[in-house]
Formats: C-alpha cells, sequence, structure tokens
C-alpha cells in the first residue's frame, strides 16, 4: 500500500495492481458506500491492460480516520479524489466506480471535468444527477431470478432490504440477489466483502446535502467532453439496464453496456467479459449495448 495527505492532514491509501509505469493508471473508487477497495480485487483481469489505483476512501481499509466525521459525506470526498490526482502528477485521469462510489466520481466530474478523460460506471448509483433506483426497480429485477434454487429462501429477505424493514439476518439471505450466479466463488466474494465496510461512515456518506443540487450537477456534465461508460449487469435491480441507458444520456458522450448474466459485481460473474469490455471502451471503442430509456429522470466548486 503507499498513500498520501488529504487537504485535512487525513492519510489516505491506496494499492496499485499492475506493473507501474509500463500501462495507464485507472482510478478506481469502491461502493459500499464506504467499503474498502479490496473487494474490488483486480477487477477481473482488467489489471492486465491497465495500472489499477485503487483508493480506500478515508476510514476504510488503510486510510485514517479522520478527525471530523462529517467529511464522510459523498461531496466532501471530491477533494480527497482530486488530491489523488495531483499526488499521482496526472493532469487527466480515467477514473472508474462501482456502486455508490459512481456519486462520487460523478461529483468529481462535475467540479472538476478537465481533469477527466474518461468515466467508467458500474453497476453505480446516481444520486448527485437525480436519479435513484427505487424498490420497485429492484423488485422487477428480483423476479428475473425466479427459477433459482436459492430464490423461496431468498426473496422475502430481499424484498425487507428495499422496503427498510431488514434484519441483519434478511442482509445475508438476500445476498445471492446480487450475483448473476450464486457459485463457490460468488459465495467466498460475498463473505470477504461483508467484512470491509465502515457502518458509521456509511451513514454519512448519502447524509443531507451530499446530494443538494442535482440539477446543477446535470447542467455540469452536460458540458463533459469526457468519454463516459454506464455499465450495467442484466440481472442487477440497481440499476436495471434501461435505467443505466437513461443514466449514460445525461452525458453528451455517454453510452451504455450491459453484461449478459451479471448481478452487482459483473467482474465476479464472467471476469473475461467485464475486462474486455472495459478495456474496449477505455481504448477508445464503442461498446454501446442494451436497451434505450425514458428512466432517467452534490456539490460543485474548483479544481487545481
Amino acid at each position: 500500500m503507499a498513500d498520501f495527505q488529504a487537504y485535512d492532514g487525513t492519510r489516505l491509501a491506496y494499492r496499485e495492481e499492475g506493473v507501474a509505469g509500463e500501462r495507464e493508471p485507472l482510478l478506481c473508487l469502491p461502493g459500499g458506500a464506504m467499503r474498502a477497495s479490496a473487494y474490488l480485487g483486480d477487477l477481473g483481469g482488467l489489471s492486465a491492460h491497465r495500472r489499477l489505483v485503487l483508493l480506500d476512501l478515508r476510514g476504510t481499509g488503510d486510510s485514517q480516520v479522520p478527525a471530523d466525521p462529517a467529511t464522510y459525506r459523498c461531496d466532501r470526498q471530491v477533494d480527497d479524489v482530486e488530491a489523488l490526482r495531483e499526488h499521482l502528477g496526472l493532469d487527466r485521469i480515467d477514473l472508474l466506480a462501482h456502486s455508490a462510489g459512481g456519486d462520487l466520481a460523478i461529483l468529481y466530474a462535475a467540479r472538476c471535468p478537465r481533469r477527466v478523460r474518461t468515466l467508467t460506471l458500474v453497476a453505480a448509483r446516481a444520486r448527485a444527477l437525480g436519479v435513484d433506483f427505487t424498490a420497485e426497480q429492484r423488485r422487477e429485477a428480483a423476479a428475473l431470478r425466479g427459477g433459482e434454487p436459492w430464490f423461496e429462501d431468498a426473496h422475502a429477505a430481499y424484498l425487507r432490504i428495499w422496503d427498510g424493514s431488514a434484519t441483519d439476518a434478511d442482509f445475508d439471505a438476500g445476498t445471492p440477489f446480487f450475483y448473476g450466479s450464486w457459485t463457490t466463488t460468488a459465495r467466498a466474494h460475498a463473505a470477504a466483502e461483508a467484512a470491509q465496510i465502515n457502518d458509521a461512515a456509511a451513514d454519512v456518506y448519502a447524509s443531507e446535502g451530499a446530494f443538494a443540487d442535482p440539477a446543477g450537477v446535470r447542467a455540469a456534465v452536460a458540458g463533459l467532453d469526457a468519454r463516459v461508460l454506464v455499465l450495467a449487469g442484466d440481472l442487477d435491480g440497481g440499476p436495471l439496464p434501461r435505467v443505466a441507458a437513461g443514466v449514460a444520456g445525461l452525458f453528451p458522450r455517454g453510452e451504455a453496456a450491459v453484461q449478459p448474466g451479471a448481478g452487482h459485481f459483473p467482474w465476479v460473474d464472467d471476469p473475461a467479459l467485464f475486462a474486455g469490455t472495459v478495456t474496449k471502451f477505455l481504448s477508445g471503442v464503442t461498446v454501446r449495448t442494451g436497451e434505450s430509456s425514458e428512466d432517467a429522470g452534490g456539490s460543485v466548486g474548483g479544481c487545481g
């Protein structure tokens, strides 16, 4: 692990996958919210094509707990991403974000548009743009799994997750819905992932004020020159493929891709397909697939 100092003196850690100096870096933001980046692994072998720089957000993994817990709020972590860019000495960055990390990446792109060359949003949230994933959408995706042997035991628990009445046992029972196939590999990933989250920080991440100006963020990204990929699993409810396509449509150079047979962790479900899709996009190849939609619909400051 390496580290650097954030704007408030907090030491933030990151790890690198791939050979330093031999490939272009790809900065990677984890989801959770506020989950250590270890669960990203090497993103299905993507490190064979790009040098991955995987940030542990403040208070997670090997990063220091900040003096002020209010700095866990998503919009206040934009400066951490900018500090990492400066630390790496990069003029422009390729940025990838998963799940809740999508909000942080979008806010960064809105605030620092000249610093973003490409933006890859993987099963990513877009509350910063005023787009949320509804309980109805989650139920729609869950219904696709009716033929699974675990469906009967897991379905009721999964629905309680999204109606706000879930217990810890329900979160455990509903986990298979987040993967395209409930394989030994998926089970191992889920077991490791569960221990990596900072629950107190997660409570602050999307708290009041984090996404206070979706109209302003939409206006900011409407002028974004960066190419943007919004990648969804076709079995995932967060986002549904058509919602992902709607999010992509909010960016001038946005494109959507749908990974068949994938859930919320597409690099676990089919590593080669995931890594190939992202590599093609980063190399300038259009990978648009799936369906169009009408369904889609922080703070904006300065950068160095």
